[in-house]
């Protein structure tokens, strides 16, 4: 368990390294409103995280090791975006489509109202 959790925190440590700089790089460089370093490690995120799980599904190329340290841990310090997109992938490929509606809306939805009350609360105190 200790190895585990070692491994996800090393590829967490390297994620979050990279999205703050992704994230940087497009403050000092593009001169617009839009959120382009978020949506970028969303995206790349996203990809990453089905290239680990399709390599994974289809061969042994991939250890169980190596899938914690890419998808949990690069992938979850790199963007929490990915592991929705993944997990909302695999309700499609399993034909859940109510579920699946529920899920996106609900975490997008849901995600949204509580950093409106995260930011309330601390207007608050």
């Amino acid at each position: 368990m200790l190895k585990s959790i070692l491994i996800v925190g090393m590829g967490g440590f390297i994620g979050s390294i990279l999205r703050f700089l992704v994230s940087r790089y497009f403050q000092l460089h593009v001169l617009d409103n839009y959120p382009w370093g978020t949506f970028t490690v969303n995206i790349i995120g996203s990809l990453i995280i089905g290239l680990v799980y399709g390599l994974s599904e289809r061969s042994n190329l991939i250890s169980p090791e190596w899938r914690l340290f890419l998808a949990v841990g690069f992938c979850g310090g790199f963007t929490t975006f990915s592991s929705l997109a993944n997990d909302a992938f695999l309700l499609l490929q399993g034909r859940e489509f109510l579920y699946l509606s529920i899920y996106t809306a609900a975490s997008f939805l849901l995600g949204l109202l509580a950093v409106f009350a995260g930011r309330n609360i601390i207007q608050i105190i």
